[in-house]
């Protein structure tokens, strides 16, 4: 079965959804999330410039004076998340700045949004459209105006790749050459596009043996001398039992896919993949910093939780 994936380009944004599915979205299936999430920094590096985050959100009504009945009490408790992996480059620290304040700042952005999107509908799906758009602008100046006050900055920047859980839609977000994958039926899928000169290459008609050398000579990164900088945008649909992995090029570079879907089926739980892959990482000679974050659907609310390894 193929996977059930939609890029920016199919997607109708501008379809005629019949007027009230613009306000409401009846859409019955809710799906519950286990979370898992592990960094290192390898065995080569002293320091990790990677960074992650796993972030909930909730949005409940609460009745706090009513004289209705209790049955017709509706009660709305809607829930998304978000799960962002950055890898910084630039030297020195300053790899590990980029991708921190990238992350800070997008949080930022994200914590003082004039709306959240909790639901995915064609509406929501142009909103969030402009709204990535607008939040990478927004981190490249800041990237860019740190370079500015700090001249040995430049240079500096990071890759993102991040996730937008809204049950069983998932919309991500990709600038960069780390990746996301989806498995789905126990196959796994590679969503996002590296964005380097080896892809490239590659999408010209060389074999991959021909350009191991481009391939960490990205193409696109928040950070650097462009004045604008435009993801990738991919929608995904989510079923129960599916796995959602985001990770850097510590992961993809060191352990093959086959590998990565078999430690994605094998484990018990979502933290024991990522400690099982970050481990697959190290055992290939962890020449770079890993850092993997994983996210597995189920009907089960009881299902919902998180948890996180690393070292810093």
């Amino acid at each position: 079965m193929a996977m059930p994936h939609r890029d920016e380009d199919t997607v109708d944004f501008l379809a005629d959804t019949g007027g009230s599915e613009l306000l409401f979205n009846a859409k019955s299936v809710a799906l519950a999330f286990q979370f898992g999430a592990t960094t290192h920094p390898g065995l080569v590096r002293s320091n990790n410039e990677d960074h992650f985050a796993v972030i909930g959100r909730r949005r409940t009504n609460e009745f706090l004076l009513t004289n209705l009945p209790p049955g017709d009490l509706q009660l709305a408790d809607d829930r998304d998340y978000a799960l962002v992996v950055a890898d910084g480059m630039g030297g020195r620290d300053f790899g590990e700045f980029a991708s921190r304040m990238a992350l800070k700042r997008m949080l930022e952005l994200m914590a003082h949004a004039a709306s959240w999107v909790m639901k995915f509908t064609d509406v929501d799906a142009l909103q969030v459209r402009k709204r990535v758009d607008a939040y990478a602008q927004e981190v490249q100046r800041t990237l860019r105006d740190c370079a500015a006050m700090n001249p040995s900055l430049a240079g500096m920047g990071t890759t993102w790749t991040s996730a937008h859980l809204m049950s069983t839609d998932a919309l991500i977000a990709h600038i960069g050459d780390s990746r996301a994958y989806l498995l789905h039926e126990g196959e796994l899928h590679q969503i996002t596009r590296d964005e380097t000169m080896a892809q490239a290459l590659i999408d010209s008609g060389l074999a991959n043996e021909d350009v191991g050398r481009f391939r960490h000579l990205l193409l696109n990164s928040l950070g650097g001398d462009k004045d604008d900088v435009v993801a990738q945008i991919h929608y995904v649909e989510i079923a129960p039992g599916d796995q959602l992995l985001l990770c850097t090029d510590g992961l993809s570079d060191m352990v093959r896919d086959d590998e990565i879907a078999a430690s994605l089926r094998q484990a018990a739980n979502p933290q024991a993949a990522c400690d099982a892959l970050v481990s697959l990482a190290l055992d290939g000679g962890g020449e770079d910093n890993i850092t993997v974050v994983l996210a597995r659907a189920s009907q089960d609310a009881a299902d919902d939780n998180a948890s996180a390894s690393g070292t810093p």
